[in-house]
């Protein structure tokens, strides 16, 4: 037995084999320890043969939109956006106050209810256009006389408009542009208010609902389908400083943002086209914190800026300082290519982050959804192994006096 416990004590001195991951994993280059940085590089397995002098970055227009045809972007800024569910309406009738003049909001069928007519379609249409529907259809109903200005509609309120964003985000899905919190809401307060600029309904506030683009799109590259037709747009301003046009969307609008297949470090920070910040899984279970509880890891803590490197998660989680007996502790981290899916493990000497000076060389960014495990030092294992063999020695001495008082 005591051996055996020997063993199970130099055993717990030594470290456990790095992570291995295929090739096609690495998303970052930050993600490969460099030859000689001191960190566990794991092996690296090549699933299927890579072609030599394949590109480290590349960009394809999508098959997609051969099926539509291109058009300068005047033609989608010039547009006046049609009006959709949700939008509220202010509604005069001449000589009329207050029994069908009112505020109107836009069903979620396109239609909206005037007493004593049938619903009338107010959605994908202009103010001109339900204007002028709207008086015939009263004037047909004997509700009003038929006079040229006997109707008028004005807008109060623009509401958000379905878009739809795939591509080099981090959540591709239909979201909503320009929706407001009800403190936003326009005339609920002051009064009802004729027209209404929502900034929110451009194509970089739809990326940003669809959780931002990721590291490897192409921001000079991105596409605005609407109908039939398509315009190019090159938002790389709105992360590198200079002017950028924002182009409205409107009900039914898609957004494509390619990939242009590598990692741009300019885009691991927050911008108006990236996320503010992400949601990062955490465990530190050492024998000073046996709980993440008590190593102060909670819903704040995991709630970390875009562009927090390994190393400051590390901190986050209370995985660096104390004791410098148990400073010799090593972290992972679980990652997933954005690009094809593949999950990543890295390894990483938590004090070799600390002291070495090239460490951004082999300090991943860390991506939404990721997560964060340290290990504790070579010294904390020794004491538990220590403790176990106590405890053994414990239990086996009550067992040997028993024997011989028999």
């Amino acid at each position: 037995m005591v051996p055996s416990m020997c063993a199970a004590l130099v055993a717990a001195c030594a470290a456990g084999p790095a992570p291995r991951n295929y090739t096609q994993a690495q998303y970052a280059p930050h993600q490969k320890a460099h030859f000689g940085s001191g960190h566990p590089t794991g092996d690296w397995i090549e699933a299927t043969p890579v072609a030599r002098g394949a590109p480290t970055c590349d960009w394809r227009v999508p098959r997609e939109l051969d099926h539509y045809r291109r058009v300068r972007i005047e033609e989608f800024v010039a547009h006046t956006p049609p009006l959709s569910a949700g939008d509220r309406l202010a509604i005069r009738v001449m000589g009329d106050p207050d029994g069908l003049s009112g505020t109107y909001v836009i069903d979620s069928d396109g239609t909206i209810d005037v007493p004593g007519i049938d619903r009338v379609h107010a959605g994908g249409t202009s103010l001109a256009v339900l204007e002028s529907a709207l008086r015939n259809r009263l004037v047909a109903a004997e509700l009003v006389r038929p006079l040229r200005n006997s109707v008028s509609v004005s807008l109060i309120e623009a509401s958000g408009v379905a878009v739809g964003v795939s591509g080099a985000v981090f959540e591709a899905h239909a979201v909503r542009a320009g929706e407001r919190s009800p403190e936003g809401r326009i005339g609920l307060k002051e009064g009802a208010s004729s027209g209404d600029a929502n900034a929110g309904r451009s194509v970089a506030t739809a990326i940003r609902a669809a959780g931002g683009v990721r590291p490897d799109a192409d921001i000079q590259r991105i596409y605005l389908l609407r109908g039939d037709t398509y315009v190019e747009l090159d938002l790389s301003g709105l992360v590198h400083g200079w002017t950028s046009q924002d182009v409205p969307v409107t009900e039914g609008d898609r957004i494509i943002v390619p990939s242009r297949s590598c990692f741009d470090a300019n885009l691991a920070r927050p911008t108006p086209l990236t996320p503010p910040g992400i949601r990062v899984f955490m465990s530190n279970l050492t024998r000073s914190a046996n709980n993440n509880a008590g190593a102060a890891i909670g819903e704040k803590t995991t709630s970390l800026p875009y562009g927090t490197r390994f190393l400051q998660g590390l901190v986050a989680a209370n995985c660096v300082g104390g004791s410098y007996m148990q400073s010799d502790r090593r972290a992972i981290l679980m990652s997933r290519n954005r690009i094809n899916g593949q999950s990543v493990v890295i390894e990483r000497d938590i004090e070799s982050l600390v002291r070495e000076a090239n460490r951004d060389a082999y300090d991943p960014f860390l991506m939404p959804g990721d997560a964060i495990a340290c290990y504790d030092s070579r010294w904390t294992n020794l004491t538990e192994a220590i403790g176990m063999v106590s405890q053994g020695v414990g239990a086996v001495t009550p067992a040997i006096l028993l024997d011989n008082a028999l």
